[in-house]
């Protein structure tokens, strides 16, 4: 069973800086699809950035400009570099890798706590 290792979390003030990362537990598959997601206190969980296994990336507007996803494919590991904190960036974040197939397998992080002070 792979398991996604989420780690960077942590408690910053407005306009600093974090950086998430995720690990998956074997480099056995090549993911198509890596995303981040997130779940704000008493909100639904929202996509906030994807990258595909050809580099195409995606992101939610209330990050563009601040977030950047990237991918080391050699370690099938997933960042995201949060820059410009804002107290609504205050969420869960939670790590998704995907791979097309029969059956697909779609896997998901422990989540990681992001508190934005202001």
């Amino acid at each position: 069973q792979v398991q996604l290792v989420e780690s960077g979390g942590g408690l910053v003030q407005t306009g600093e800086s974090l950086r998430l990362s995720c690990a998956p537990t074997t480099t056995a598959f090549s993911f198509n699809s890596m995303t981040w997601y997130r779940q704000p206190p008493g909100k639904e969980r929202e996509l906030v950035a994807r990258i595909t296994n050809r580099g195409f990336t995606v992101y939610a507007d209330s990050v563009q400009g601040r977030f950047t996803i990237s991918r080391d494919s050699a370690k099938n590991t997933l960042y995201l570099q949060m820059n410009s904190l804002k107290p609504e960036d205050t969420a869960v974040y939670y790590c998704n890798m995907f791979m097309n197939g029969s059956p697909p397998l779609n896997y998901w992080g422990q989540g990681t706590q992001v508190t934005v002070s202001s």
